[in-house]
């Protein structure tokens, strides 16, 4: 979900890989190619790349700007002068728990779902629907990973390494792929891991916030692994699936919401 850390040619790889293991190993072989509002989804591709950037440089300075100097510079040293593989490593910890603990509250707040709920209206799961994700809600998320890491001194390198790590298994984790890392499924999000996240089947609801680290769900008690796949996956919400219509979503949605509602007939002639 953070396609601003790829150029166009990088993207085009991306989905070259992508189709082919998608073509080799599918998870549910009689998935069509191009799905339902596969084209929606390229747009978001497209477009959301822009706004986001513009949108997390805004939201990273603010953020960055009020906490100067929060950290006290003795750590940041020590963290920059760590070997670039420890950073990496850290940075992964550090930036998925920022990430879990954001995507749970964007699953907790009525106003923050709706959002979120753009992300969830996905009915088949392939490489492109990592990339269906409210610009509002890439931006709040990619904050609370990034935000941490330019904080505690990470050097540019490290924080590199760790974005475009996290684009390649975003777009995994979404792909029509069978595929579930065996062991590691409980050290690295897999298709199998995040797929169930998307389910729409109530024993799934709000499990699996990771977007990297399944032990994060393991500790914060919201890990869901079991042994079959799900049967179906969406929200039951009527979210409309074309891109302006989902840009204004959340607004429209908790406007409604908030109108006090119709008198009845008898309340109205009473």
């Amino acid at each position: 979900m953070v396609s601003q850390y790829f150029d166009l040619g990088t993207l085009l790889l991306v989905a070259l890989v992508f189709v082919s293991l998608e073509g080799l190993i599918p998870l549910r072989s009689g998935q069509k190619r191009l799905r339902a509002h596969w084209l929606n989804d390229v747009v978001f591709l497209l477009v959301n790349g822009v706004v986001v950037k513009l949108g997390l440089v805004v939201a990273l300075t603010l953020v960055l700007t009020a906490l100067q100097g929060a950290m006290p510079a003795a750590l940041r040293a020590a963290v920059a002068g760590q070997p670039l593989w420890l950073q990496v490593i850290e940075a992964f910890v550090v930036a998925d728990t920022g990430f879990y603990l954001a995507h749970r509250a964007f699953h907790a707040s009525p106003f923050l779902w709706r959002f979120h709920a753009i992300h969830h209206s996905i009915e088949e799961m392939d490489w492109l629907a990592g990339h269906r994700v409210h610009p509002v809600d890439q931006i709040l998320t990619k904050t609370a990973s990034l935000a941490p890491l330019f904080m505690l001194g990470f050097s540019e390198m490290a924080i590199f390494v760790w974005g475009v790590a996290y684009q390649w298994q975003s777009v995994l984790i979404h792909a029509n792929i069978r595929l579930d890392f065996g062991p590691l499924k409980w050290v690295l999000a897999s298709p199998r891991f995040h797929h169930w996240h998307h389910a729409n089947e109530q024993e799934a609801y709000d499990k699996n916030f990771a977007g990297q680290l399944p032990f994060l769900d393991a500790i914060g008690g919201t890990l869901f692994m079991p042994d079959r796949m799900p049967s179906r996956y969406g929200v039951d919400e009527p979210v409309p699936q074309r891109y302006d219509q989902q840009l204004v979503y959340p607004l429209r949605a908790a406007a409604q919401a908030a109108a006090p509602a119709a008198p009845s007939a008898g309340e109205a002639s009473g």
